[in-house]
């Protein structure tokens, strides 16, 4: 480490640091090694330049990868430890990955064998899995965004590209390296997130057992092609359990793609699955409340007070004491790998459906259910509600068929016309008092002159109502219908929604 302390004219803000080598350079601005003073613990810092982060127009991402990271708590996203602010730079102090990028590796090693390809995978399902429970959606997943720490675990990392998921609420930017983004993503269309992040996740395992990528061209439209037509090749050295699980995530239909619950209930991944990954982690508000006793008692010894710690970590305050706290207790769990919290997780019914936890009255610490009501929780969702009373959508159990076929009878009678994109997927136009419905398939063009024919005797064109219909899996297993307005009156189309809901059936 760099022991002096002009550290390129951030020693003031970074007073409680020793800045080390650089790491790497971003595109505007550099990541940093460096030492915790009172601690001795490594940190990575990324020093962002605020001029050259407005300049490029990147403040949003910036400011969603931290909110984002602030909040979560999990042995496999990468840990923010404390942001500092001045009018000239922003310093994120972050967990440090001494062993770089899971791309790196898997370029020096070539293929892996498939008991590290499994462990390294199951370690990225969980925590692409605590990301979906609270309504993140990643988008941006590579190997080039996964780091391996000293222990050589997987880290979540860059959540630039992250959304937010809302019930009832659809994503539709193209984002993320070509390589590795879904079929629908590259097309424009719709999508809810965890759909995407699946698709992403088995890119990643063909690669840590083939070597290779599975769609892969120089030619961006042939690229495209492939992977809109899941266009690739199983190697004949794979496992059966292997071959059967990677086509099941390369999906071209998101409907029929299996979800993250299926892929951890598939035999290849509870193979040797680690205990503390059986079962899913608490959420952010019970592990601030899971104070580890001895991590506590090390840092009052540093010199800070036992009741202003514990009230900051149950807070989720940033400030030096519960810097402290976090360093000591991750460089102590990363010896286990496992969560904070791990023995309470660990005597935790494993049903992923069903977790409870009860009253702790020796440490007088409050232990909640997952999904239950938490007035000082600071997450952005809870896991599993203890029971859901709402929902936005319009959702059903029924086969996707027979909701097609109920959708497209109900279009029918309002005499929209419609052109499919997908088995579920369609644009629709609707116009008023237009007397024929049309399957735009085929007759797209004849049916921008028939409008035309019936123009009123003014010669004005009638209100047109554009919108897109798109049937979604949820995580729950059920079948949400989603409709978009594309273009035209905002209350016409709310019209045309209480006609549409009329005449569509009981799902």
């Amino acid at each position: 480490m760099d022991g002096s302390t002009r550290g390129g004219g951030h020693s003031d803000a970074l007073r409680n640091y020793t800045l080390g080598r650089t790491l790497g350079i971003g595109t505007f601005g550099k990541v940093k090694i460096a030492e915790h003073k009172l601690t001795g613990h490594r940190v990575a810092i990324k020093i962002i330049n605020c001029r050259q982060m407005r300049n490029m127009e990147m403040e949003e991402k910036a400011k969603r990868e931290i909110k984002i990271l602030k909040l979560f708590i999990h042995p496999h996203i990468i840990r923010l430890y404390e942001v500092i602010y001045t009018p000239t730079d922003i310093y994120v102090v972050m967990e440090y990955c001494k062993y770089g990028e899971l791309f790196d590796y898997i370029v020096e090693k070539g293929r892996l064998q498939e008991v590290e390809a499994r462990r390294i995978f199951q370690q990225i399902i969980s925590g692409v899995e605590y990301c979906h429970r609270n309504m993140v959606v990643h988008r941006d997943l590579k190997p080039e965004n996964l780091l391996l720490d000293s222990k050589y675990n997987v880290k979540l990392a860059d959540f630039g590209l992250s959304n937010v998921m809302h019930d009832g609420h659809f994503l539709k930017t193209s984002c993320g390296s070509p390589n590795y983004a879904a079929p629908e993503v590259i097309s424009g269309r719709l999508y809810a997130g965890p759909e995407v992040d699946v698709w992403s996740c088995g890119v990643i395992l063909y690669a840590l057992l083939c070597g290779t990528l599975p769609f892969d061209d120089e030619n961006i439209p042939n690229l495209f092609k492939k992977i809109k037509g899941g266009i690739y090749t199983l190697p004949s050295h794979l496992s059966a359990l292997a071959r059967d699980l990677i086509p099941r995530m390369l999906v071209v239909e998101p409907m029929k793609r299996i979800t993250i619950r299926e892929i951890r209930e598939h035999q290849w991944f509870q193979n040797r699955l680690p205990r503390y990954l059986a079962v899913p982690p608490p959420d952010t508000a019970q592990q601030a409340k899971m104070i580890d006793e001895d991590t506590l008692r090390d840092v009052v010894k540093m010199g800070f007070n036992k009741d202003d710690v514990c009230e900051s970590l149950c807070s989720r305050l940033q400030n030096e004491a519960t810097v402290a706290y976090y360093l000591l207790l991750d460089n102590r769990f990363r010896a286990t790998s496992g969560y904070l919290g791990a023995d309470y997780q660990e005597s935790m019914d494993r049903n992923l459906n069903q977790l409870a936890s009860s009253e702790s009255a020796s440490s007088g610490t409050r232990n909640y259910v997952p999904g239950s009501s938490d007035p000082h929780s600071s997450g952005l969702r809870t896991h599993y509600p203890v029971e859901r009373k709402w929902a936005l959508g319009l959702q059903s159990r029924a086969h996707p068929r027979e909701i097609m076929i109920e959708v497209l009878k109900a279009l029918q009678e309002l005499n929209v016309s419609w052109k499919k994109n997908g088995h579920y997927n369609m644009k629709c136009r609707w116009c008023p008092g237009f007397s024929e419905a049309h399957d735009m398939l085929d007759a797209s063009n004849s049916f921008d002159s028939t409008i035309m024919d019936n123009d009123d005797a003014n010669g004005k064109l009638p209100a047109v109502i554009k919108f897109e219909i798109q049937l979604y899996k949820t995580r729950d297993e059920k079948y949400l219908l989603d409709m978009q307005r594309v273009t035209g009156p905002q209350l016409l189309f709310l019209d045309f929604c209480a006609d549409f809901l009329t005449k569509l059936r009981v799902l």
